[in-house]
């Protein structure tokens, strides 16, 4: 009886599974290069774009300027964040707030971490204060100067609570504390109640450009500034430090819900203070 031998090769490809004898064509709908994923990100920010402008347009006149407001001061990262939980029916520290006449009015004023705790803070002084929050993530004390304006608004404040630093950490200190007094002046003639929140802390990063030190030196500096003018202090810095661990995200200058929730309570004592 004759023998057949199979190639080698053959008897090898007999042994492969089945997925890796065949290439699997990409799941319809996945991007197959870097020009059709960034075609596909585009047509869905399109979509969720268009749901949002209809959305906006069926909204009183008020709320609608509200939201050009935002359009215009969120910026690249923030703004698309913010589309996604207005059309989904989220709420988020820029919901437009409607007053209360007989309550009196806040206006929070700072950068993420702000952001963070703006939702704590309402909770808690709900049917105690109407509070409002900049349309921003407010950044660097030099984009105060540039928006300040903005933020503030037509209306009369009786507490306005705000901090700059994280975005300040590697401002030369005389500009910094030189901003800030600018600001404080301006905030001054709103008539307003004003208190001044230490910045939280950060964490060293290993290249250098974050030090947890330059956040302790821009808290020096500006209770000095606050000190000129008589301005309160609400000591976060100080208050979130011994739960850096359980509140604190690792690595990050940003804190969990928890630890939101707690500098939440801490602004709202103090803005409960300010209103006596």
């Amino acid at each position: 009886m004759k023998t057949t031998f199979l190639p080698v090769c053959v008897l090898l490809l007999s042994q492969l599974p089945l997925h890796a004898q065949t290439a699997s064509p990409p799941p319809k709908g996945e991007p197959t290069n870097a020009a059709e994923a960034a075609a596909q990100k585009a047509a869905a920010e399109k979509e969720i774009d268009a749901k949002y402008q209809a959305l906006v347009s069926r909204l009183p006149e008020d709320q609608q300027a509200w939201e050009r407001v935002l359009q215009e001061q969120l910026g690249g990262f923030y703004l698309p964040i913010h589309k996604r939980e207005k059309i989904s029916g989220r709420s988020s520290a820029w919901d437009f707030v409607t007053d209360d006449p007989k309550l009196p009015r806040v206006l929070l004023i700072g950068d993420s971490v702000s952001r963070g705790y703006t939702q704590a803070v309402r909770k808690v002084l709900a049917g105690k204060a109407n509070v409002h929050r900049a349309p921003a993530n407010c950044g660097p004390t030099a984009s105060g100067i540039k928006n300040i304006e903005t933020w503030l608004g037509n209306g009369q404040w009786d507490v306005i609570h705000f901090n700059f630093g994280i975005h300040d950490r590697n401002t030369p200190l005389q500009d910094y504390t030189g901003r800030l007094d600018q600001l404080v002046e301006r905030l001054t003639k709103t008539g307003a109640k004003l208190i001044w929140a230490t910045t939280t802390p950060i964490p060293d990063t290993p290249d250098g450009k974050q030090t947890a030190a330059s956040i302790v030196e821009r808290n020096k500096a500006a209770r000095e500034v606050m000190a000129k003018h008589s301005v309160v202090t609400d000591d976060l810095f100080g208050a979130v430090t011994p739960h850096l661990a359980e509140y604190q995200n690792p690595n990050d200058v940003h804190f969990n819900g928890p630890g939101y929730d707690f500098l939440g309570r801490q602004v709202a004592l103090s803005i409960e203070a300010a209103l006596k």
